[in-house]
C-alpha cells in the first residue's frame, strides 16, 4: 500500500508551477514530505506545523467570478477549505470541505480533479500562526447563485470579479492563483 505522504507527493508532481515562488513552494513541500510521515494536523491550530490544507476555490469561469467567504477566525475573505483529516487524500478533503462549508457536492470539471496551485503560508489568527501547505482545487460555481456557508466558520460570502487587483483582504497568494487560473483557462476558452 502506498504511504499517505507518497500519495500526496504524487499529486503535487501533477502541478506545473506558474512562477519561481510556486516552484520554491513545491520543492519545499516535496522535501518536507520526503522527510516525514507527520503531515496531518492533530492538535489545533499548529501541531504539527506545517500541515496540509485543501482549498476549494469556487469559480464561475464563464461569468468570471470567484466566491469567497468571510472567515471568522482569520478575518479574511477566503476560499472554502480546511485541514486534512489523518490519512485523508487531499481530493477527498476538498470534497468533504465543500459539503461541510458550502453544503454542496461540487464538480471539479473546470481544470480537473487535481490541484491547480500549491502555496506555503504562515497563517495569522487569534491563536498564533502556523504553516499551512495548501493545495488549491478549482470547483465549478455559478455566479448568479448565493451559497449558505457554514455559520460557525464564515460570516457570509459573496462573488468577486476574477481580478487579482480588485480583491478584498484574503490569502496572500490569491492574486497569483487568479493569474494562474486565467493563464490555464484562456487556451480552453479560445478552442
Amino acid at each position: 500500500m502506498e504511504s499517505a505522504t507518497a500519495a500526496v507527493a504524487e499529486l503535487i508532481d501533477t502541478i506545473t508551477p506558474v512562477d519561481d515562488l510556486e516552484r520554491q513552494h513545491i520543492e519545499q513541500t516535496l522535501a518536507w514530505l520526503a522527510g516525514t510521515d507527520d503531515i496531518y494536523r492533530r492538535v489545533p491550530p499548529a501541531i504539527p506545523s506545517p500541515h496540509l490544507v485543501s482549498y476549494v476555490v469556487l469559480v464561475d469561469p464563464i461569468e468570471r467570478g470567484i466566491y469567497l467567504g468571510r472567515h471568522r477566525k482569520s478575518g479574511l475573505n477566503l476560499p472554502m477549505g480546511g485541514h486534512l483529516e489523518p490519512f485523508e487524500h487531499p481530493l477527498a478533503a476538498a470534497r468533504r470541505e465543500a459539503r461541510e462549508e458550502l453544503g454542496l457536492d461540487v464538480s471539479f470539471d473546470v481544470v480537473g480533479d487535481v490541484p491547480l496551485f500549491l502555496t506555503v503560508t504562515t497563517t495569522v489568527g487569534p491563536t498564533g500562526g502556523h504553516v499551512d501547505t495548501s493545495l488549491w482545487f478549482v470547483a465549478h460555481g455559478h455566479r448568479r447563485e448565493q451559497y449558505a456557508l457554514d455559520p460557525d466558520e464564515f460570516d457570509g460570502g459573496r462573488w468577486w470579479d476574477l481580478d487579482p487587483y480588485g480583491l478584498p483582504s484574503s490569502d496572500p497568494h490569491l492574486g497569483r492563483f487568479i493569474d494562474k487560473f486565467d493563464s490555464t483557462l484562456q487556451p480552453a476558452l479560445t478552442r
